[in-house]
Parts: structure tokens; sequence; C-alpha cells
């Protein structure tokens, strides 16, 4: 995959704890280290979103649906 080169701003006191953590070698370098923190912030956010849109779901009704599409697949299979 290609990367991109970006400046970002961070306030002092993160910086030092991030060099601390490069430093104990947590990480390999600061970028790997932005990179990770920046990937699992956005997989939490599509993580929140699909349980948002989950929990619109009726449970009710998905079981109904689920049970007719199986009573009518079940007509179709062989018998044996």
């Amino acid at each position: 995959m290609s990367s991109a080169k970006i400046a970002i701003s961070m306030e002092w006191g993160t910086v030092e704890s991030l060099d601390r953590l490069v430093r104990e070698h947590v990480f390999i370098n600061r970028s790997r280290a932005i990179q990770e923190a920046v990937q699992e912030k956005l997989e939490r956010i599509e993580h929140g979103r699909l349980s948002r849109e989950c929990a619109k779901l009726d449970p009710a009704f998905e079981k109904a649906m689920a049970e007719e599409g199986l009573s009518e697949e079940t007509k179709e299979w062989p018998k044996y």
C-alpha cells in the first residue's frame, strides 16, 4: 500500500509520551505509532457505526425472515 507524507501538530506532552514509547520499543518510530493509533480509531468509529445500525434492527423480524428463508430452501432440497 502506498503512503502519504503529512505534517501534524501535537501538544508537547503528547510528543514526549510518544517518544518515550518509541524509546521503550513499543513502537519502532513516531510514524508507526501514529499510523496504528489512527487506524485503531478509524476501526472503532466504523465498529460504532455498525453497532448503531444493528441496534436499529428488529430481532423478531430478522428471526422471522431467516426462518422464512430457511423453510423455503428446505423445500428445494433433494430427498434422501
